[in-house]
């Protein structure tokens, strides 16, 4: 674009494009980060960080801010309708690292970061699309030139859509609610549970010394489970011995769906996507952010000192894409067989996932994301 430091314009203020956008500027970028929002800011609750994600916020110097309040996981146990343990470890290896954070501590921590770095973080900025050659438009109808542009504007990313990169946004029919309620000193400590009944999902998780974070699946067609406020009756009715974590969660809450997104390309020209604009999945084996993260982190790992843009995304793409894919297929799979199995078959579903569990093949295939995702990143530094 012109002498002296490449300049890259980043659209969307959240995990994805904190990340990228600090990765790159800790190499000598000029970085502009534009959050629609009037402030920056993230929402929700509890989120899984894998030893992928964790190695990224090492690499750019996030680790103790972001899990400071953190709880560190030994063990994800899953019991089905009967209170029959199906699965220990899920997903676990033995040199995975698996915390959990709130959401606004990982946010903040990842911003603190960019801030550091010297990211520009403009707020209220509205992002209409961008250009294969390096463009950024704003909604007020301002033209924004960079050597590179990343959409990290979620799952309706206007500049995915300008790009023509769509190939499928759908809906999957299915999703949560996501809850922070009061830590008791009962509570698990260090180990996630999940509970299943037919199609409803329950996950209790330590994520602070003073909080427990709950998730609560169910398909879309249950009004009941997906209702606001959170019907409490209707869910201890389903999961008896949860009655206690359900009486605690706030009368405050939302359900939220989940959705796929994939494209064409992540690349076109000097353009990218990141994170939900590129990839989103649903969160059921907790790798949607961590995904985000690592992806972002390669983008800026892989640009270190290149000459030419568009090959280096290529390349970027080709070396990131194929763990996110696979990722994105068993987080579907997971979906499919705890919210959408078919209640008389219940007993063969359980018998089902305990043989799995014990398949060290499926779980590598099942787990990819924490275990290549994370040598990914350690190849990406060492490069």
């Amino acid at each position: 674009m012109s002498s002296g430091a490449r300049h890259a314009e980043i659209a969307g203020g959240g995990i994805a494009g904190l990340t990228v956008a600090t990765a790159l500027a800790q190499r000598g970028w000029s970085v502009r980060l534009h959050e629609r929002g009037r402030e920056l800011r993230e929402i929700g609750a509890g989120i899984f960080v894998w030893e992928n994600a964790l190695r990224v916020l090492e690499g750019i110097g996030a680790f103790e801010e972001a899990t400071r309040r953190a709880e560190r996981i030994s063990s994800w146990r899953l019991y089905d309708e009967r209170q029959r343990l199906i699965q220990d470890d899920w997903m676990k290896g033995d040199q995975t690292r698996l915390y959990t954070v709130l959401r606004t501590d990982l946010h903040q921590a990842l911003a603190n970061a960019a801030i550091r770095a010297g990211v520009e973080i403009v707020t209220d900025s509205l992002v209409a699309g961008a250009t294969p050659e390096g463009e950024l438009l704003l909604e007020s109808g301002k033209v924004l030139k960079a050597d590179l542009v990343v959409g990290t504007d979620g799952v309706g990313s206007p500049v995915r859509n300008s790009l023509g990169l769509n190939l499928v946004v759908r809906d999957l029919e299915d999703g949560c609610g996501r809850h922070l309620i009061p830590r008791r000193p009962y509570d698990p400590v260090n180990n996630a549970l999940e509970y299943w009944n037919g199609g409803r999902r329950v996950g209790i998780v330590p994520v602070t010394p003073e909080q427990i974070y709950v998730y609560t699946c169910c398909p879309a067609k249950d009004l009941a489970g997906r209702r606001t406020p959170f019907d409490k009756e209707s869910w201890s009715q389903s999961f008896p011995g949860l009655r206690d974590v359900f009486e605690r969660i706030p009368d405050v809450s939302r359900w939220a769906s989940f959705s796929d997104v994939r494209c064409h390309g992540w690349v076109r020209g000097r353009t990218a996507l990141v994170g939900d604009a590129a990839s989103a999945m649903s969160p059921n084996l907790g790798q949607a952010a961590c995904l985000a993260m690592t992806n972002g982190y390669a983008l800026g790992l892989m640009l270190d000192g290149a000459q030419d843009v568009p090959s280096s995304l290529l390349a970027w793409e080709a070396r990131q894409r194929p763990v996110t894919d696979a990722t994105q297929k068993y987080s579907r799979l997971y979906g499919r067989v705890g919210t959408r199995w078919p209640r008389p078959l219940t007993d063969l579903r359980s018998a089902l996932v305990w043989a799995a569990g014990r398949s060290k093949a499926w779980q590598e295939r099942v787990n990819v994301a924490a275990h290549q995702g994370a040598e990914l990143v350690r190849q990406n530094d060492q490069a």
